[in-house]
C-alpha cells in the first residue's frame, strides 16, 4: 500500500473535475466534508470553486494522493488569514475515496500532511470534526487532541444538530503547558 503525493499541483480543468468527483463520491458515501448526502456535482461546485480559487490565487495549499494515476485522497492546508496565526494551518476537506477505505490511506494522507507541515515550518495543525461519526477517534490515534467543541454547530438535518469538535496537533512546541503539545 502506497500513495504518491503531489503538493500544489497545477489546477487544470481536468484536475478540478477529478477533485469535484472525489468530493461527491466521498460525500455520497457518508463522508463529513462539508455536505450531507446525497449531493450533486453542481452542489459541490458551489464550495469547490471558491475553495480551489483560494488555492490557485491565494495562500491555501493542496495535497493530493494518487493510487497509481487515480486521485484517491486530498487535504487542504487552509491559511487562517490572520497575521497572528501564520504559524498554523487548518486542514480542511480531508478525504479518501470510499472504495479505498480500509487500506490505510487516511493515515498515510495525514502523516504526509504532518510531514509537509513540518517542512513548511508550521507549529501546529488544526482540524474540525463532525461529531457522531467516530472521526475524532481516528485523529486521536494520529496524535491530535480535542481542544474544544461548538455544541450543535452543525445542522445535518432538521432535529439533528452535531457538535463540531476542534482538534489540534502541536508540531513545534514541547512545553507541557502549551496548547500546541498533542
Amino acid at each position: 500500500m502506497s500513495l504518491r503525493f503531489v503538493l500544489d499541483p497545477e489546477l487544470t480543468d481536468e484536475l478540478r473535475e477529478r477533485i469535484v468527483a472525489l468530493w461527491v463520491d466521498v460525500t455520497n458515501a457518508g463522508g463529513a466534508v462539508g455536505f450531507v448526502a446525497p449531493v450533486t456535482t453542481d452542489e459541490v461546485r458551489t464550495i469547490a470553486d471558491p475553495t480551489l480559487a483560494g488555492i490557485a490565487d491565494g495562500p491555501d495549499r493542496l495535497l493530493l494522493g494518487y493510487d497509481g494515476d487515480r486521485l484517491v485522497a486530498m487535504a487542504i492546508f487552509t491559511d487562517p488569514r490572520f497575521h497572528l496565526k501564520t504559524h498554523l494551518r487548518v486542514l480542511t476537506r480531508v478525504m479518501v475515496h470510499p472504495d479505498t477505505q480500509g487500506r490505510g490511506f487516511g493515515e498515510v494522507l495525514m502523516r504526509e500532511a504532518e510531514r509537509v507541515a513540518r517542512d513548511l515550518g508550521l507549529a501546529a495543525l488544526h482540524v474540525t470534526v463532525r461529531d457522531g461519526l467516530g472521526l475524532d477517534r481516528f485523529y486521536r490515534r494520529l496524535g491530535y487532541r480535542e481542544v474544544g467543541r461548538w455544541p450543535g454547530a452543525l445542522r445535518v438535518a432538521p432535529g439533528d444538530d452535531r457538535d463540531e469538535i476542534l482538534m489540534w496537533l502541536g508540531l513545534a512546541d514541547n512545553r507541557p503547558d502549551h496548547p500546541a503539545v498533542g
